[in-house]
């Protein structure tokens, strides 16, 4: 049979998934000789049961009953004893930290009868009714589903009735009164009795306790945090100490060091005649911790004492909760305290310092998603009002600027020294000039991985996509929010891309000393504190990781920042970018060409202008590998909208005036090559194939660049990548086209020029018949985004604000698969292209350079499947680090690292 109670001298803290969180560290402290008030743990398999079955599973009360009559003998006193009763605690407790989520149910055992026992052997007539009143409202709203609210307003009517503004101030004959209000509601909501047996008190706490764990505010917290639903919550069973028995007794929280620097010390409220939720829900103001030392010096000495200990023997932060009974210090929970991201590492880095953990340790106690919140701006917390709109987070940190509508009014008024906010429906290739000059992009539409988010954060742009409760009218140069309030262009709005946040009005911004520091600001990195910290963490990370990390980038300015940032090359430069702004004539001249001749003439421009480009980024990252990408979006994203085209030449004939020329022959060129789905249309290999001289203009740039740098002393490492390869046959033709290029410019120029030739593995059928694919290709780059969205069948620009918030909502995705890599479906065709890759070609060269390659879960993945680098933003470059050593000590660890 099932064991489901443990008493806690029974228990650890490596028995967590059994005991949950607190029931396993009570079971710690008594193990370490700490004043612990004696109780036991209802373990989280009896939760697991009562919830498959809705019943109580069989055997759990005998074994509940069996521990009650240990504690009571051991305390001297009985559950529901008339003159000297035992009262209980009844908490949850999972395997990992829910604060606030799950139930508490204090003073069970309190009835008509044992409060007056109690009041008599207390001495203390107020502090009996006062636990009394607890009780029945903290079991009237948990147990029976009485709204909390209205035992709250029963309070504040009898305080407001009495003069008082704290529950301290209230009288015992005050708080007897309360308590048969509270009952009195009770059976009005409920049709039933508060009831009088303790034992009934004490079995129906527990169960509900079980039930919270499926409770509306438990789910949610669960989805944001990525914990199972499956794991269920422990419930300790404690006896009662009080910390509202007068003037020498309290409760506090304390830590041991800041949660929010890092600093060491002693950090904590502490809360007078009052019980340990007083303090939690803040109805009281408490004083410093460091006040409890002229209140009760012996029990503060104490207390710390406690603190070092558990602090040395847990080798971290420790988040303490504590009661003073009369001079009498209590234990009642340590945990693993929670804390900033800044905290995180300064805590790390001392206690490592201190010889507590080792520096692996250190490592594997921060985090990359940490790491990004430290490395971009934030706003002032105190000074942020209520928001305008709120959209998807879609690139991280905070910016302020006017309000500007489109890409050329971005430029001319950044070029004129002003702060700009770009707002869009949605943005388009053609906005990149105005992305590059604003602070912030927001946009309408879109989602995490729309043509704005992805850009943005390859820029390390703040961006906040999918705002759906804004209107835009960009003609009319003003959006309007869902209040009402409308917003001309020119006025100033701040963006918060952390929480998806619009404001009205500039925000003061707190400015990012660890990017001062990443950008080799020496004076930065020289003071001690978070950017130390963050050195340090990076550092061993490099010392440790097998995993390369590189960066998207796609100018040389691009390049030479990720270089700053750690970056070991290029793994995505995406040639597209090159032929906006006024190249863009020269890319519709070639659309437009009738003749062999004419498009010629239009590449032949383009090629010096893409050698400069290749040029600048190889001897930005001159020695390291650079991954330029063949021309991969269908031609017409280089043409005017054909919306727009169309009314033009309409509103001119209906004007009776001949329409432009050169607009007529665009929207011919426009709707010749319309396709309903153009991300499964004419794009990537298939383009370089129809369209000729495409890929030999390309690769002869880039060989050109090549050569240039070599005769320059440089060492070019240029990789060609060819994009949306589905057939060996494809890679195949286009290769051949390359070794011919190549070969030209090696003669022409006297130097050879050998450019490894591979491709993205983008599409299902690539993943699939990557042996084959193999054969001629040099190397496999993962384009994750694709590969997503075309397994799931998801159009990425349009779904994640259409469902993806119902599906989170829902369970369907844990995250979403644009942003985490789903390891179940897309991890498997990675599983299936790097295996039969290699076999065909062994030692082959795998990365990734989708958006996944800079998100920390992800990264972890691409380790364990073997791949060689991932290839990220310039700004997720050290979160990539820092993961890829993460990765690599928890492979050694035999765990997740996270």
């Amino acid at each position: 049979m099932a064991r489901y109670v443990y008493d806690f001298a029974e228990g650890g803290r490596d028995m967590a998934g059994l005991l949950g969180g607190k029931g396993s560290n009570l079971a710690e402290m008594t193990r370490l000789g700490l004043p612990v008030p004696p109780g036991f743990t209802v373990t989280t398999e009896a939760c697991r049961a009562f919830l498959e079955t809705g019943s109580e599973p069989t055997g759990l009360w005998e074994e509940v009953s069996a521990h009650l009559s240990a504690l009571e003998a051991s305390a001297g006193r009985a559950l529901g004893q008339p003159d000297d009763p035992l009262l209980l605690s009844v908490r949850s407790g999972a395997k990992f930290s829910m604060p606030g989520m799950m139930e508490t149910i204090l003073d069970v055992g309190l009835n008509d009868e044992t409060v007056n026992g109690l009041a008599k052997v207390s001495g203390s007539e107020r502090f009996a009714w006062d636990s009394y009143r607890r009780l029945v409202q903290m079991f009237g709203s948990t147990v029976m589903g009485v709204d909390s609210s209205r035992f709250e307003r029963s309070l504040a009517v009898l305080k407001d009735g009495r003069g008082v503004r704290d529950d301290v101030h209230l009288t015992a004959s005050d708080l007897i009164e309360l308590v048969e209000t509270y009952k009195n509601l009770i059976r009005q909501e409920t049709g039933a009795p508060f009831p009088q047996s303790p034992a009934e008190q004490l079995r129906r706490a527990v169960l509900a306790v079980f039930e919270s764990w499926n409770g509306q505010r438990a789910r949610l917290y669960r989805r944001r945090e990525h914990i199972a639903d499956d794991l269920g919550t422990a419930v300790t069973v404690q006896r009662m100490v009080f910390g509202n028995l007068g003037a020498d007794s309290g409760s506090g929280v304390a830590f041991t060091r800041d949660p929010a620097t890092g600093r060491t010390g002693l950090y904590g409220d502490y809360l007078p005649d009052a019980q340990g939720e007083d303090v939690v829900a803040g109805i009281r103001n408490t004083v410093p911790l460091t006040d409890l030392k002229s209140l009760d010096a012996t029990s503060y000495d104490r207390l710390c004492t406690h603190m070092r200990t558990l602090e040395r023997h847990y080798r971290d932060l420790c988040d303490i909760e504590f009661t003073i009974e009369r001079g009498t210090l209590w234990m009642l929970q340590t945990r693993v305290g929670k804390r900033t991201a800044e905290a995180a590492f300064v805590i790390a880095a001392e206690l490592a310092d201190e010889g507590l953990i080792t520096p692996d340790e250190a490592l594997t106690r921060v985090s990359g998603e940490s790491l990004a919140r430290l490395m971009f701006p934030r706003f002032d917390a105190s000074a942020v009002g209520t928001a305008l709109a709120r959209g998807v987070p879609a690139s991280p940190g905070a910016a302020v600027g006017a309000v500007v509508f489109d890409s050329g009014q971005a430029v001319r008024r950044a070029a004129a020294g002003e702060k700009v906010v770009l707002v869009r429906e949605e943005t388009t290739p053609d906005d990149l000039p105005g992305m590059i000059a604003a602070q912030a992009v927001l946009t309408s539409r879109g989602g995490k991985t729309s043509h704005a988010a992805v850009v943005a954060r390859g820029m390390g742009k703040v961006c906040v996509c999918g705002a759906e409760e804004l209107t835009v009218n960009a003609e009319a140069r003003r959006f309007t929010a869902a209040d009402g309030t409308v917003v001309e262009e020119g006025t100033v709005i701040s963006v918060d891309g952390s929480a998806g946040a619009v404001y009205a009005g500039p925000v003061p911004l707190v400015e990012s000393a660890v990017i001062r520091f990443l950008e080799d600001d020496r004076e930065e990195r020289d003071a001690q504190g978070v950017v130390d910290a963050v050195a340090r963490a990076l550092a061993h990370a490099d010392a440790v990781r097998r995993l390369e990390v590189r960066a998207n980038a796609d100018t040389p300015e691009d390049a030479a920042r990720a270089r700053r940032f750690g970056a070991q090359g290029v793994g995505l430069c995406r040639t597209e970018h090159m032929f906006l702004g006024e190249r863009r004539k020269l890319v519709e001249q070639m659309i437009l060409a009738g003749t062999d001749a004419e498009r010629e003439r239009a590449l032949t421009a383009l090629l010096p202008l893409q050698r400069q480009d290749f040029a600048g980024i190889l001897e930005a990252m001159d020695g390291l590998p650079v991954t330029i990408r063949l021309l991969d979006p269908p031609l017409h994203e280089f043409l005017p909208d054909r919306t727009e085209l169309s009314v033009r030449i309409a509103t001119a004939r209906a004007r009776g005036e001949e329409p432009d020329p050169h607009d007529v022959d665009l929207l011919t060129a426009v709707n010749r090559m319309h396709e309903e789905n153009p991300m499964l249309g004419l794009r990537g290999v298939r383009l370089g194939l129809v369209v000729p001289g495409l890929v030999a203009m390309q690769v002869r740039a880039i060989g050109e660049a090549v050569a240039e740098r070599l005769l320059a002393g440089g060492v070019p490492e240029a990789e060609i990548m060819v994009p949306l390869v589905g057939d060996v046959r494809e890679l195949r033709l286009v290769r051949e086209e390359v070794r011919r290029v190549l070969a030209e410019v090696s003669r022409a120029a006297g130097v050879t020029v050998d450019c490894p030739v591979g491709t993205m593995i983008e599409l299902p059928r690539a993943a699939l018949t990557a042996g084959r694919i193999a054969e001629e290709a040099e190397f496999f780059s993962f384009g994750t985004n694709d590969l997503t969205q075309t397994t799931w069948g998801f159009s990425r620009d349009d779904v994640e604000a259409e469902f993806f918030s119902a599906y989170l909502d829902k369970g369907v995705f844990p995250a979403s698969p644009f942003e985490t890599l789903d390891r179940e479906g897309i991890g498997r065709l990675v599983g299936i292209a790097v295996a039969e890759g290699r076999a065909t070609r062994p030692g082959l060269k795998i990365g990734v350079c989708g958006e996944h390659g800079g998100d920390p879960e992800s990264v972890h993945f691409f380790h364990t499947a073997g791949l060689d680098y991932v290839s990220c933003s310039p700004f997720r470059v050290p979160v990539a680090r820092l993961e890829a050593g993460r990765a690599a000590l928890a492979e050694t660890e035999g765990s997740d690292g996270r």
